[in-house]
């Protein structure tokens, strides 16, 4: 599952201390990843990263998080699985690879593509923070429909962000009152539809878009990177145009290569089995291709 946390405060704050705080505040979400954490700190910037690991990919100390670029320009924490990850490796030749992490591999996409270009090559479930240290910018990132959550906190002086709320807890100060209007719209919709959360001045970063901070308080406004909308309508405007048969082998073969895909671990794999069609044609494609 994995859970990354952090923030930008203003420069001159003892590293020491914004490292400990850090810490901190991974120590909330340390559920999310029991195998291993981390924390990475500008102090020069007042940016700090933190980060709780559930190894899937690359169990040894190469898939470390917070983890820094081959140039040493970016720094990521990372939360999800990128699942064609080889295949972008594929296109990034003569790349010097310290392991086989996908995180490695998105790091290496930005540098040689960029974020938002390399966002639209991967096909996964994540929620991401990039400080690019030449450029002295934070971005965050979440994936196309959602999975993996993102909560953004605007403080005076300071922008949090973390993969849960509770991460905020460890910041001095912080409690913010409950959000009337998200309670309104939780008893409307049994959720809280995002960018709101249930404490005020928090929000949830929205599926499928990027945030920029061009300082500890210069957060600017959520940019899509995607769009289902487009997607659907390209659908319209190119329909499917076999038979019934063929649409049903179509289904079969995207099934069977997103399930290849997401078998892809260095630990041994399983499934939670409801018994629904939806999860028996699951674990049937797992047992197939196993």
């Amino acid at each position: 599952m994995c859970g990354l946390t952090g923030f930008w405060q203003s420069p001159g704050i003892d590293p020491d201390a914004s490292r400990e705080l850090v810490l901190r505040m991974a120590q909330r979400i340390a559920h999310r990843g029991p195998d291993d954490h981390g924390a990475w700190v500008d102090g020069s910037a007042g940016v700090a990263l933190g980060h709780r690991r559930l190894s899937i990919l690359e169990l040894s100390a190469a898939g470390h998080q917070p983890m820094a670029s081959a140039s040493g320009r970016y720094v990521i924490a990372f939360n999800g699985e990128i699942y064609n990850h080889t295949a972008l490796r594929a296109q990034l030749p003569q790349q010097p690879w310290r392991g086989h992490s996908d995180t490695e591999t998105l790091l290496a996409g930005i540098e040689q593509w960029g974020f938002e270009a390399t966002l639209r090559k991967a096909v996964g479930m994540f929620a991401i923070a990039l400080w690019d240290r030449e450029r002295r910018r934070l971005t965050l990132a979440r994936d196309r429909f959602g999975e993996k959550p993102l909560y953004v906190a605007r403080l005076q002086g300071a922008t949090l962000f973390a993969s849960e709320l509770k991460a905020f807890d460890a910041w001095p100060g912080f409690a913010p009152p409950i959000d009337r209007g998200a309670v309104a719209l939780l008893l409307r919709h049994n959720y809280i539809p995002a960018p709101y959360s249930i404490s005020e001045g928090v929000s949830k970063l929205p599926p499928a878009t990027l945030l920029h901070l061009d300082g500890p308080t210069q957060v600017g406004s959520p940019q899509p990177y995607w769009s289902l909308r487009d997607v659907a309508e390209q659908g319209q405007r190119e329909p499917f145009s076999g038979t019934g048969a063929e649409a049903t082998d179509a289904l079969e073969g995207h099934l069977d290569a997103a399930i290849a895909l997401q078998r892809v671990a260095d630990v041994p794999l399983g499934a939670f089995l409801s018994g629904g069609v939806d999860s028996s044609v699951v674990v049937a494609l797992m047992q197939r291709q196993s």
